[in-house]
């Protein structure tokens, strides 16, 4: 830690410390993760999950990144430089009087399940997703604290006290541990309704009473959905009957997509549950996914007429390529630097040739034609083919150069009076 300098702290947990720190060589500015627990070896420190699953999940830009692990031998400390972020989602909406925008809301979760589809697809599930975990700076959303990740290919059971209890699914608190990723989804629904309504959704002050709370909303499940958790669990339980009142009533004002994907997130049942990467197609996030779109094509278009006179033959292929119908009209300025290089895929008139024309009484020579000259090469096998048109075994004789003519007639510039 020689080359930071402690600013103020920021926030303290159960096994940690955040503070804000400055690096004294470049002068930027870092959120410094100060672990609680003594490490005995800087191995040790390398092989912790957190660490782990930050190295494996980098680069994504909806999870916090990494920059240095700081091991210090003689206190046998750990920290973990990260990057800077504003706040997180819980400062974010503490004290508002009135809710964000549903688009706002719309843009945070789908940064959300894309981060959680990303880290499920690299084999790791979060298990303590919740507004403290989630941090904001310009509206860009980045996960974080991967102290209680874990790998999807661990067989059940789990630790059973995991993730924070309002945030924690079903089958969390009805089994031994038996849970998957999926509870992550159910975090992320919770965090979407708290988002929009300002307030959590189950806010249990135990276990029997977190339960009860979800049972008031979303009702007390099927029969066969609590046998498949009774399979897992030692001590028995039983639920009467009880209709939920429904998260309409709870926000009113929510828009049908939005009521629909919260539904899908909250499903009671994690088999029925929706993944991250299903959510993403979900009808809330269509209008996320279209502006997403029309600026990575921007993007594209524009980095194309950046580089375009930098080009290689084999980079202007590709682009020819890539270069999709609708975009041809607006880089007609790109196509005719890089006409030299490669022939486009839409049709233009071919260059002709100077090809001096032989004697009328002698039949054009084929082999003479550049390659470029032949418009329908696919047709030159079956005007020199011996079997061209029939049984015979005798070759065929060479073809009139009128018929030559109908072929290679917008290639060739005339010459004189012949072709």
């Amino acid at each position: 830690m020689d080359n930071y300098k402690i600013i103020k702290k920021i926030g303290e947990g159960t096994f940690s410390e955040v503070t804000r720190v400055q690096n004294l060589k470049d002068g930027k500015h870092y959120a410094c993760k100060t672990m609680k627990q003594s490490i005995n070896s800087l191995e040790q420190a390398h092989n912790l999950r957190e660490v782990q699953a930050m190295k494996r999940l980098s680069l994504h830009p909806n999870i916090l990144q990494l920059h240095e692990v700081i091991f210090d031998r003689d206190t046998r400390t750990l920290s973990l430089i990260c990057e800077l972020m504003e706040m997180n989602v819980y400062e974010l909406i503490r004290g508002r009087q009135y809710p964000l925008s549903e688009s706002k809301v719309k843009n945070y979760m789908y940064q959300l399940c894309k981060a959680l589809d990303h880290m499920h697809s690299n084999g790791i599930f979060h298990r303590d997703v919740k507004p403290e975990n989630i941090l904001i700076k310009h509206d860009l959303l980045k996960l974080a604290d991967f102290g209680s990740s874990r790998s999807v290919y661990c067989k059940p059971p789990h630790t059973e006290y995991i993730s924070t209890r309002w945030y924690r699914a079903p089958e969390c608190l009805l089994t031994d541990g038996y849970y998957s990723l999926k509870m992550d989804t159910w975090s992320a629904g919770c965090v979407f309704f708290e988002i929009l309504s300002l307030k959590p959704l189950f806010p249990g002050t135990n276990e029997v009473d977190q339960v009860s709370k979800i049972h008031d909303v979303l009702g007390t499940p099927d029969c066969m959905v609590l046998q498949k958790f009774k399979q897992s669990r030692v001590m028995p339980f039983d639920f009467l009957p009880r209709k939920g009142c429904g998260l309409s009533q709870l926000i009113p004002r929510c828009s049908a997509p939005s009521l629909s994907l919260l539904y899908q997130m909250l499903a009671y049942d994690p088999d029925e549950r929706i993944s991250p990467r299903t959510a993403l197609q979900h009808t809330c996030f269509r209008e996320l996914r279209l502006s997403e779109r029309r600026a990575l094509g921007l993007h594209r278009t524009i980095g194309v007429v950046e580089d375009s006179n930098s080009m290689t033959p084999g980079s202007v292929e590709q682009f020819w390529r890539n270069t999709r119908q609708g975009r041809r009209q607006q880089l007609k300025h790109v196509a005719e630097p890089l006409s030299r290089y490669v022939l486009p895929r839409y049709p233009v008139e071919l260059p002709k040739l100077n090809v001096a024309a032989p004697t009328p009484k002698v039949p054009y020579p084929v082999s003479s034609l550049p390659a470029l000259a032949i418009p329908h090469q696919g047709l030159l096998p079956a005007i020199t083919s011996k079997k061209c048109h029939s049984r015979s075994m005798k070759p065929r004789e060479e073809p009139h150069r009128s018929t030559l003519k109908s072929y290679y007639m917008p290639t060739l510039e005339r010459k004189g009076g012949g072709y």
